[in-house]
């Protein structure tokens, strides 16, 4: 079975989903179909995931690799959310970058880089991980919105795509939905990271956990800064912002030098 076949037909289907969400935006226009194509698109995509571990005989954890898984859980998630809030037109934005993962990864075969240890403990710590990391890329995503829809608003009037969207208020509480979430996975893995990992704190480990533990700190006080002080607007972009760095830092950094420029 040729795995690169799904892959294609993914790309092909977000393409469509994006097309049709940027066609210009009217009132009553239904994005249904969009969804529909992205959820084809995310399908597809997974197929190829399947496919292509069971060919390799294991998931390949190099650096574009993980970038695709990513991209493809922050999809699900986001047409997951889109079941109950009107929030499909952040495909827009999210689509086209889940395109750009996938063709790249077809372009540029990596060499199979295996986790030595396979076991239930380290599965929970990566798992935990991938999910955190894709539940506040979302919030991220949010949070750039809302610094657009906050300016866009304040000019009239405001382009047909700002209108289009949800309200502040909705997109302010699915932006601090996504952080809690996000904190709770991310509580799991750095918990599971403890217990379970003997050189968490290694030479090659250190900035992971630092910067892991930082964005934790920042989310965390978010959150308790929301429930005790009533933060939103701006307070919440920047700290959203700047965990999310952080934990960019802390996920990637390290294998974009070690396989790109150090080529390890």
């Amino acid at each position: 079975m040729n795995a690169n076949l799904f892959a294609i037909l993914a790309i092909c289907a977000y393409f469509t989903s994006t097309v049709k969400l940027a066609k210009p935006i009217l009132p009553d226009k239904n994005n249904q179909s969009s969804i529909k194509w992205a959820w084809g698109a995310a399908a597809l995509q997974t197929v190829y995931t399947v496919v292509t571990v069971a060919e390799n005989g294991g998931f390949n954890f190099s650096f574009l690799n993980m970038a695709a898984l990513v991209s493809l859980i922050v999809t699900v998630l986001l047409l997951l959310a889109a079941l109950s809030k009107p929030v499909e037109n952040l495909g827009l934005f999210l689509f086209p970058m889940t395109i750009l993962m996938l063709t790249l990864e077809l372009s540029f075969p990596e060499k199979q880089r295996f986790l030595n240890t396979h076991n239930w403990q380290m599965n929970l710590h990566i798992l935990s991980s991938v999910i955190a990391f894709s539940l506040l890329n979302i919030a991220a995503l949010q949070a750039v919105l809302l610094v657009i829809q906050n300016q866009q608003l304040k000019s009239h009037p405001p382009k047909r795509y700002i209108q289009s969207m949800p309200s502040l208020q909705t997109m302010e509480s699915l932006l601090f939905q996504m952080i809690g979430a996000g904190v709770v996975f991310l509580s799991i893995a750095l918990g599971s990271g403890f217990i379970f990992i003997e050189d968490i704190f290694a030479k090659h480990q250190t900035h992971k956990t630092f910067f892991s533990i930082l964005a934790w700190l920042i989310f965390s006080g978010l959150l308790f800064g929301r429930y005790r002080y009533g933060w939103r607007g701006q307070t919440a972009i920047r700290w959203t912002l700047s965990g999310f760095m952080l934990l960019l830092l802390a996920y990637f950094g390290s294998k974009l030098v070690k396989e790109f420029i150090l080529d390890r």
